[in-house]
């Protein structure tokens, strides 16, 4: 498991927050630095400039009340897996805030120091898995979007594995007409008797 992490810890009240770090000093096998905030605003802005692996929050804070304080702090750092750590034992708001994007919803005074330290640690690889499997599916999605062309013929595979002339499968998927001509490379390629000469007619009609 990881060691050397580093905790942003919203909390205004100190005692709260000393115990917190407390705990988190004398638990085996788990090295952390810990960056204390008392508002939401210094929160914030010591995430503009700080690598924070996991944030700690409590949703009272002189500057932001209740569910807000998540919400605001998880729609500016959507990607930072938070654990709100609060003295308010509402189940229905602890609920809420899960539903909503924390990975956990502890109350004060109840969880031991394992019971931290695990939340902790598990909230992490939640969310280290949770971004690999955001990468995997946009891989899925680019490699969907690859149309697969032959270098030579120029025809296209399909779903269904059957290899279809362009216009057929532009065709069938957009409802596209087409209509054939000639380009002069290959008019000189393939007409290298005629094309010069119908080129030049239609030069002298004054058609583009």
């Amino acid at each position: 498991m990881q060691s050397g992490i580093s905790l942003l810890v919203l909390e205004d009240n100190q005692d709260d927050f000393d115990f917190l770090k407390e705990v988190l000093a004398v638990a085996e096998d788990f090295k952390a630095t810990i960056i204390h905030a008392d508002s939401l605003k210094k929160a914030l802005s010591i995430m503009d400039y700080s690598e924070v692996d996991l944030a700690i929050i409590d949703l009272w804070l002189p500057d932001s009340k209740g569910l807000d304080t998540f919400l605001t702090f998880h729609k500016h750092y959507p990607l930072i897996p938070a654990i709100i750590l609060s003295g308010q034992r509402d189940h229905q708001l602890a609920f809420e805030a899960v539903k909503k994007g924390a990975q956990d919803y502890l109350f004060k005074g109840e969880p031991s120091m394992t019971a931290i330290v695990r939340t902790i640690r598990y909230a992490i690889e939640r969310q280290r898995l949770t971004l690999q499997l955001i990468e995997a599916e946009q891989e899925i999605k680019e490699l969907q979007d690859l149309l697969p062309i032959c270098s030579y013929c120029k025809k296209i595979r399909d779903d269904e594995g059957f290899w279809n002339r362009l216009e057929s499968y532009l065709g069938s998927r957009l409802n596209t007409r087409f209509s054939h001509g000639i380009c002069p490379d290959c008019g000189k390629k393939h007409f290298p008797d005629i094309f010069p000469k119908i080129k030049g007619e239609i030069s002298d009609r004054g058609d583009k």
